[in-house]
């Protein structure tokens, strides 16, 4: 694809051809330029195979607002959208709509309002992650890259989340660019780093993202050298040459126990008289936890206690989990310190992370909210068959409360022009259920805290945070959670709740709408 192409696929017709006709529409009854209010929100936790998560990580808005920087309508974009034809052979998009999308670019996205809960942040279904406000029109186009920068990202960040929380704060490296899907490994690779992955080996975003990539070789080097008569010693010995400070070998080649390690001890012997410190080994097959008893058993033996073991091999948290169980009941038996052990683990996690093995995709949607009508936001409902997947309507404001141990209890979505900090006393609906309410006084909550901020207004976007700081986000809000909910298997619900007045309002609606509908 050349360079006119790219820019073409990924550039503002990087969306589905409903949104331009849905925009063309509002476009002729006038519509397009009336203020609407979209929100941006999963209605259910990631299932992976059937062990749901908890909660999720929100991540992707720094690359969104980087794209709607760059998003324009140029002249060969309404080329391609004048010669689209409809069954008849006529034009889709009359001259007038398509005069209208290239007058207000370049900066087509500046009329609109975000809003958004910040990247690291852990966040949970049904609650507004991200609110749009501006000209319909311009909203509806925004649609499809909003869903598939935001999606994508908050799947995998909460994947990776899960790993680390899984390794017990162990280094835990993401190698799935071989098995990523295309370019999106990149953004794969960045929302595995903000849910809390140490590196990446994918050399080309870690530089962008300022992290230093990570790896070690591959089982050919060693198949090389027997291919010419040499021996795996020998190329171990050949790789500690050029790297004798970050000697880390693959030793999983031939026979792990009865060549591998112990070749690899001879050559960090043989560093360590040179006054070097070997880094450590690194196993992709077998039974690992098994392997990594003796492997730490061997490098105790010979001196090496401190020496890194990786782990690699389609890992993902529950097989984390067995591998610690395992090692946590069966080391002692071959007389390995099994917490010491624990705690020089290091994992190397691919395709199972970067593909979100188990549940290919975030059920994240883009829903009307409300529209502008003289001067005042005017609520919009959609009603499925099922209550769940009616969203909520109106313009709203998203609150996090915790409890007495500071530990969060309840997100909380409240109208906009409510504040539970003034409420003495507040009421808890269940989204759905009518008889499913709760009272908390304000006096047995440690905080309430308002978790939307503006992200991006009259084409201006905030400061995107460092990585750092979105891991930051994550590990703050991932330990006041409390622990049920971040159990691997059966995680205990996490109460997303309505105030009482958007309830009201909820209801009133969906019956206002079955009146009309009949």
């Amino acid at each position: 694809m050349n360079e006119t192409d790219r820019r073409t696929a990924e550039g503002i017709l990087y969306t589905d051809e409903y949104q331009l006709t849905m925009a063309q529409l509002y476009f002729r009854a006038g519509l397009h330029v009336r203020p609407a209010q979209f929100d941006h929100f999963f209605r259910t936790y990631p299932a992976y195979d059937g062990h749901q998560a908890g909660f999720c990580v929100n991540a992707g808005m720094g690359w969104l607002l980087d794209w709607m920087h760059g998003a324009a309508f140029r002249p060969e974009d309404i080329d391609c959208l004048r010669s689209t034809r409809n069954r008849a052979g006529q034009p889709v998009f009359g001259d007038d709509f398509l005069a209208w999308l290239a007058g207000n670019s370049p900066g087509f996205f500046d009329s609109l309002t975000i809003r958004a809960v910040p990247e690291g942040r852990v966040v949970h279904p049904n609650t507004p992650l991200t609110v749009v406000e501006g000209p319909l029109a311009v909203a509806q186009i925004l649609e499809t890259s909003l869903l598939s920068h935001l999606n994508y990202q908050t799947l995998v960040a909460t994947k990776a989340a899960r790993i680390k929380d899984s390794a017990r704060g162990r280094v835990v490296m993401e190698f799935g660019l071989r098995r990523g899907q295309e370019k999106g490994a990149n953004a794969g690779a960045r929302a595995a780093l903000i849910g809390g992955v140490d590196f990446t080996s994918n050399v080309g975003i870690s530089h962008v993202l300022g992290f230093p990539p990570k790896g070690t070789h591959a089982h050919s080097m060693v198949q090389v050298f027997m291919s010419l008569g040499m021996s795996e010693l020998a190329a171990f010995r050949a790789f500690a040459d050029v790297y004798p400070d970050d000697c880390l070998l693959l030793v999983d080649t031939i026979d792990t126990l009865h060549s591998g390690i112990p070749n690899a001890i001879t050559v960090f012997e043989e560093l360590r008289r040179k006054g070097h410190q070997p880094s450590g080994i690194r196993m992709d097959s077998g039974d690992l936890a098994y392997l990594s008893i003796q492997a730490a058993r061997m490098l105790n033996d010979a001196g090496f206690p401190d020496a890194s073991i990786v782990l690699s091999n389609d890992l993902d948290e529950l097989v984390i989990w067995q591998i610690i169980t395992q090692i946590s009941e069966e080391a002692a038996r071959y007389g390995v310190d099994a917490d010491h052990l624990i705690n020089r683990l290091v994992y190397g996690v691919g395709t199972r992370l970067i593909t979100s093995w188990g549940e290919p995709a975030l059920g994240g949607v883009y829903k009307l909210v409300a529209v502008q009508d003289g001067g005042k936001w005017v609520p919009a409902i959609k009603i499925s068959e099922s209550a769940e997947k009616t969203p909520n309507p109106g313009n709203k404001r998203l609150w996090r409360l915790y409890d007495r141990r500071c530990k969060a209890t309840a997100d909380l979505i409240s109208l906009d022009d409510e504040d539970p900090r003034e409420a003495a006393r507040i009421t808890l609906r269940h989204p759905t259920d009518h008889a499913r309410y709760r009272a908390l006084e304000r006096a047995d909550l440690c905080e309430i805290e308002p978790l939307l901020v503006e992200v991006f207004r009259e084409g201006r976007a905030s400061e995107p945070a460092p990585i750092d700081e979105m891991r930051a986000r994550r590990k703050a809000d991932v330990e006041r959670l409390d622990a049920g909910v971040k159990r691997l298997v059966n995680p205990h619900i996490y109460h997303v709740s309505l105030t009482q007045n958007l309830w009201d309002l909820k209801q009133k609606l969906i019956e206002s709408a079955m009146q009309r509908s009949h």
